[in-house]
């Protein structure tokens, strides 16, 4: 999902829930950009990292319900 869909711009403008979502999955990727910038991960880090990806794809699947609705599909 691109920030340049137009169905996605109107959503960041207009949708508070949808600007929730983005900001939220921002930080999905900063934090799975943290685990991959270190050259090993503890089982515990190794157990976040893969919780965060799935918060991130839980994240993602629902902007796009939202980017859906948006876009009259």
């Amino acid at each position: 999902m691109q920030i340049e869909e137009p169905a996605v711009k109107k959503l960041l403008a207009e949708n508070e829930a949808f600007q929730r979502l983005w900001s939220r999955h921002l930080q999905y990727e900063q934090q799975l950009a943290g685990f991959d910038r270190l050259p090993h991960l503890s089982s515990e880090q190794e157990l976040e990292r893969r919780t965060v990806q799935k918060l991130k794809l839980a994240g993602k699947d629902e902007m796009a319900v939202f980017v859906r609705k948006a876009a009259g599909r």
